[in-house]
């Protein structure tokens, strides 16, 4: 791993229960001496990636997350466009829905929207990276994209994150191969022990699987009529959001979804 990603890769540690981190939990977090983090940290903030509390010196994301973030915006707009789409979705199914794109070896949530109209809401955080193998919106991708990544994602050690977290490569294969089958996936309480999510890939303009679109629900409020309105309302975004940022969905597979054209 080279020095570059070294530094780079410490942005993955804020999130919206960590925003502010000092020297010593990136220490802790990082697993890495305190000088090497510190000079991580020191070029991070000269080139404005951090900023320092000015009364706890804690680091929180500097200001050019902002500009590259309204850069990529400008130039090539995601959020704004599947924005409506989510918000739309979510109030229809009346539960969590969130689209994440592929980031490496994991997802980097875009936009979530919730309605808000039970007692029990699910937690997400945008800032968090997801795990492929532990999430739908993982098993989505996983089951659309090349052997070779697949072996890649499975071949790493799988973290585990609750007591019904798969890890077992061989189980997670057939799994992936079951969600390549229908379009759909389906997990059961394993990122979150409270929640149980379905999800579907999203495609890019060369009909390659770049993301997911997914919907969250505590596990407590799952029916089969829940997760029937789960299955429509991701069918009908998978289309929409693939359209939308100018993705084609693979012909062999448009049937998955009922989609004629």
């Amino acid at each position: 791993m080279g020095t570059i990603t070294k530094a780079l890769e410490m942005l993955n540690c804020f999130s919206r229960k960590r925003p502010e981190i000092g020297l010593s939990e990136f220490v802790r977090l990082t697993g890495r001496d305190k000088a090497t983090v510190h000079r991580h940290l020191s070029e991070l903030e000269q080139n404005g990636f951090l900023e320092q509390h000015p009364v706890t010196r804690a680091y929180r994301l500097g200001p050019a997350i902002l500009r590259l973030s309204a850069v990529r915006e400008t130039t090539n707009p995601l959020r704004s466009v599947v924005r409506p789409i989510i918000l739309e979705l979510s109030n229809e199914v009346g539960e969590l829905v969130h689209f994440s794109m592929l980031q490496g070896l994991s997802l980097s949530p875009v936009h979530n929207a919730d309605p808000r109209i039970h007692g029990t809401q699910v937690f997400f955080d945008e800032a968090e990276l997801l795990p492929l193998h532990a999430t739908a919106s993982g098993l989505a991708i996983l089951a659309f994209s090349p052997g070779k990544f697949v072996d890649r994602v499975l071949a790493r050690p799988l973290q585990r994150f609750t007591e019904n977290t798969i890890t077992d490569p061989d189980t997670l294969r057939d799994m992936i191969a079951k969600v390549r089958e229908t379009g759909f996936s389906f997990l059961e309480q394993g990122f979150d022990k409270e929640v149980t999510s379905r999800g579907v890939p999203i495609f890019g303009p060369d009909g390659t699987v770049l993301g997911a679109l997914a919907v969250a629900i505590p596990h407590t409020r799952l029916t089969d009529e829940k997760s029937a309105a789960a299955l429509a309302v991701l069918r009908k975004g998978m289309v929409r959001i693939t359209r939308s940022i100018g993705g084609t969905i693979p012909p062999e597979h448009a049937h998955k979804w009922c989609i004629d054209d």
